[in-house]
């Protein structure tokens, strides 16, 4: 007779203790921060510091400077020259973002399509970005001249320097000219990065393109709305080189901005202390402005557009 025996149960052996992970993550090291740490010290945090200081003083760019407290600050504030100055690089400002936004949104996504001649005609679009901003001015000078520039043979260009408005709107063509390729680029690479998806979803619900343009691609740029925008109106607050050649701050201070207000007032009448003041005022315009743009947009909280996809 067989005898069934059975099998004997399988040892049971207590699982491993896991290894504990290493708290330490691979991060760079610190050291490969301090070349970029030195050179803003170096060429930004030392230069603002300097002139901070500056603003403080009564200097003529030769000698000592002396401290004088608060006196050059009350004489900014004081002064309605000042104010109507800044009114004008504000209006500037907003006149160049209100252009060149949509100029360059369109522009981008045209650019990021795939139409026939596009690569050839963005190239040719993009030329301005190569050229020099003391070339582009000197440029339209004499193209807007009204002896020998287009002004000679079309009526609303022959007094367009010689105008308050005009003056004004000549500033406006010639920063767009030259900045619009810039802004296009950001627009056209952010453009590119829409899935595709979501036009192939719009036109099987028979979406034109107009819709697709306005509720699918506008939304995903913008992240790239908000960058764009504050790079474009800290650059229109610094304006020098275009106003400087193409108008000098005329007819009759017209087009005098606080770039243009710090330079006369430091190289032209030596009051290098006041004219700190005003570059100090650029610098927290410029910062106050940038904050702002960041706080309401919701742009630190914004997450990638292609997130779900």
């Amino acid at each position: 007779m067989a005898v069934v025996t059975e099998a004997p149960a399988p040892v049971r052996t207590a699982p491993a203790p896991a290894r504990r992970r290493s708290k330490r993550v691979n991060r760079p090291s610190s050291v490969y921060l301090l070349p970029a740490v030195v050179f803003f010290a170096v060429f930004a945090a030392l230069p603002l510091v300097l002139v901070l200081y500056l603003s403080f003083t009564d200097w003529t760019g030769i000698g000592t400077p002396a401290f004088i407290g608060v006196d050059n600050w009350v004489r900014l504030f004081q002064n309605e020259a000042i104010w109507d100055v800044t009114w004008t690089t504000l209006l500037l400002t907003m006149l160049c973002w209100v252009t060149q936004t949509p100029l360059a949104i369109l522009l981008g996504v045209w650019a990021a399509g795939e139409q026939r001649n596009r690569a050839v005609l963005s190239s040719l679009f993009f030329l301005p970005l190569l050229l020099s901003t003391a070339a582009i001015a000197l440029l339209y000078n004499r193209l807007f001249d009204p002896y020998v520039g287009i002004g000679r043979g079309i009526e609303m260009f022959r007094n367009i320097l010689g105008s308050t408005s005009g003056a004004l709107t000549a500033i406006v063509i010639v920063v767009g000219w030259q900045f619009v390729p810039f802004h296009t680029l950001l627009y056209q690479a952010a453009a590119r990065n829409v899935p595709k998806v979501l036009y192939d979803a719009a036109t099987v619900d028979g979406a034109g393109r107009w819709y697709s343009f306005w509720y699918i691609t506008l939304p995903q740029l913008r992240n790239t709305i908000v960058t764009s925008s504050t790079i474009m109106i800290v650059g229109s607050l610094t304006y020098f080189e275009t106003i400087f050649l193409l108008t000098n701050g005329g007819p009759a201070s017209s087009t005098r901005t606080l770039p243009l207000e710090m330079y006369f007032r430091s190289f032209k009448q030596y009051e290098f202390g006041f004219a700190s003041a005003i570059a100090s005022v650029l610098v927290i315009v410029a910062t106050a402005i940038s904050l702002i743009i960041v706080r309401f947009s919701g742009f630190g909280k914004m997450r990638s557009t292609l997130e779900g996809l």
